[in-house]
C-alpha cells in the first residue's frame, strides 16, 4: 500500500521565530504522517531569498507512524542552523506518499500567535 498523501510537498511561508519568554517557546515544526507500509525517506530542501538553497537534510518516518521535526533543533535539521526571522521555503520529497503539516508558534509579543497549515502537494 502506498498510503494517503503525496510524494512532493512545498511549504512556502517559513520563518523561525525567536524562542521568546514564557512557558511556550517560539518554534516551527513540520509534522509528517506516513500511512504507507514502507519507511518514508524524505529529502528536505530549503529556499532562501538572498542565498543558495540548502538540500543536505534527510528525514525518516517509519511505516505507519507520525513524526514531528522542529526547525529550531539542529539535530532535526541534520546539523543545519535555521536562521531566526528569515523568510524561507521548504520542499519535501519522499519515496512514498506522506501527509505534511506545518506549524509555527510566535510568542515574541504578549499576544502569541500559533497556526498550522497543510503544505502544497503535487
Amino acid at each position: 500500500m502506498n498510503g494517503l498523501g503525496k510524494k512532493n510537498w512545498i511549504i512556502p511561508d517559513c520563518e523561525l521565530p525567536h524562542p521568546g519568554e514564557g512557558v511556550a517557546k517560539g518554534h516551527e515544526s513540520v509534522i509528517v504522517v506516513n500511512d504507507s507500509d514502507i519507511d518514508a525517506e524524505i529529502s528536505v530542501k530549503l529556499f532562501f531569498v538572498d542565498k543558495d538553497a540548502y538540500d543536505d537534510i534527510k528525514w525518516t518516518v517509519k511505516a505507519g507512524r507520525v513524526k514531528c521535526f522542529r526547525m529550531n533543533r539542529t539535530s532535526d535539521m541534520c546539523g543545519f542552523e535555521v536562521p531566526f526571522e528569515t523568510q524561507y521555503a521548504m520542499k519535501l520529497t519522499s519515496n512514498t506518499n506522506i501527509v505534511v503539516q506545518y506549524g509555527r508558534l510566535d510568542n515574541t509579543q504578549s499576544n502569541l500567535a500559533f497556526y498550522t497549515t497543510l503544505g502544497y502537494a503535487e
